[in-house]
């Protein structure tokens, strides 16, 4: 596909100094950086879908249990006696 941009001033100053920078074209940079841009936005959305279906895991009582196993996992795991999740400072933030 050809797509003709009319671009900004500052913008292709940037695209030809990069172009320099990386010793390339500045259609292969403007390609990259925009392949870039939406593989990372690509990333986002499949970051954000896993985040919002543990948020809607309607599983309260094993998200409970899990919470419990990381905190006495963490505290066990320790080179000091200090415990990281004191049992005395539970529910205080």
């Amino acid at each position: 596909m050809t797509l003709t941009l009319n671009l900004p001033s500052d913008l292709e100053q940037y695209l030809l100094q990069e172009a320099d920078r990386h010793g390339l074209s500045v259609e292969a940079i403007a390609l990259q950086l925009l392949t870039n841009s939406i593989l990372l936005k690509q990333k986002q959305a499949e970051a954000v879908s896993l985040l919002q279906s543990w948020i809607d895991d309607e599983d309260g009582e094993e998200q409970q249990e899990t919470g419990k196993y990381l905190i006495h996992a963490l505290d066990d795991d320790r080179l000091s006696d200090r415990k990281l999740f004191p049992s005395e400072l539970k529910g205080i933030t």
